[in-house]
């Protein structure tokens, strides 16, 4: 059997509203700072944001890169610089018990087909794969829970206003080759994009992709599709001079 390819196709938006497309996996840490970031701005800035669910660890394997918990000082740095990051992001975040265990044993694979098979099923925008993305992270990046199995899987759709009914439908779906199928696509596209780890942020102006990695570049992006960055709270006044 031949499975369907799958293609994200980037509308062509009115006026000069710009395209941001966010790559992204509930297993790093610093795609929560740069989600709740974009989410902040998707109402500040002059652009459309494309919530992109994919698998980090296909990326990490494609391009040969090493993440940083697997090289001790790195690990330590990390450590420290999300706790950091955490206050200024105004971000609950906090490492897991055993990051190890959850990060590079547990992973993320299945999180991250429910977060896809919940794209599929809801198309009428990114509302809901960004309230079901952002309880995964709460539970595994604030509160040393789960997200592997089907009960914790369940949970975080109840928190993000799921029923029971769709949850139970969500869950098989996730398991379907065509989800399968649509999150190596997506982890493809960001490959295609240059991705060698997440966010990866991708903005098109002017019919070009503009690709920005991490959740440190948004002064840069910013400029790119001249706009203003003002901290990473918008609604919040500008930091003292």
């Amino acid at each position: 059997m031949v499975w369907p390819v799958y293609t994200f196709v980037i509308p062509q938006m009115a006026s000069s509203r710009k395209v941001l497309e966010l790559f992204y996996d509930v297993v790093s840490p610093y795609s929560w700072l740069g989600f709740e970031v974009l989410c902040r701005y998707r109402h500040v800035w002059n652009v459309d944001l494309k919530l992109r669910p994919a698998f980090l660890s296909g990326v990490m394997q494609s391009s040969g890169n090493k993440p940083p918990g697997l090289v001790p000082n790195k690990f330590l740095y990390m450590t420290k610089d999300l706790e950091r990051l955490a206050q200024y992001f105004k971000v609950p975040l906090s490492s897991p018990s055993n990051p190890f265990e959850a990060m590079f044993e547990k992973g993320s694979l299945t999180a991250m087909r429910f977060v896809t098979a919940v794209a599929e099923k809801h198309t009428d925008g990114d509302a809901q794969v960004e309230k079901v993305s952002r309880e995964l992270w709460m539970r595994i990046w604030s509160k040393d829970q789960d997200i592997t199995k089907p009960a914790s899987l369940t949970e975080a759709g109840l928190k993000a206003g799921l029923s029971a009914n769709e949850i139970e439908e969500l869950l098989k779906l996730a398991q379907s080759q065509p989800i399968k199928d649509k999150l190596k696509a997506a982890t493809t596209k960001a490959m295609d994009y240059g991705a060698f780890g997440f966010p990866l942020i991708v903005c098109h102006v002017d019919g070009k992709p503009e690709a920005f990695f991490g959740s440190d570049r948004f002064e840069l992006l910013a400029h790119c599709i001249g706009e203003k960055w003002v901290g990473p709270q918008p609604s919040k006044p500008s930091a003292k001079m």
